[in-house]
């Protein structure tokens, strides 16, 4: 009876420091977007332009190529964006195709 005790009072622990863990983190996003936003609306202020990594016309040409998979392997290794980041970013490099054509 000890035993199912000390589980029980192990799991709502781990319960405990689990949902603590996840509002930190949360809020810890949320300050980091935050300041993402304004850092954006310094640099737009002074007009100064974020470099664009080295590598990014390899990436240009793959996606006109049709070639999005690579491409999008080719920007995560370059930027260490995540996949779906990655993928909207090569989307948006793609030549857009005339309507019936594959």
């Amino acid at each position: 009876m000890n035993t199912l005790y000390l589980l029980l009072a192990t799991l709502a622990a781990a319960g405990w420091v689990t949902s603590t863990v996840t509002l930190r983190m949360r809020a810890l996003q949320d300050r980091a977007d935050r300041l993402e936003r304004r850092l954006g609306l310094v640099l737009d202020h002074f007009g100064i332009e974020e470099p664009e990594p080295a590598g990014m016309d390899r990436v240009r040409a793959l996606a006109r190529e049709g070639r999005a998979v690579s491409a999008i392997k080719v920007y995560r290794e370059i930027t260490g964006a995540g996949l779906v980041e990655a993928k909207q970013a090569v989307e948006a490099m793609e030549p857009t195709r005339p309507a019936g054509t594959a």
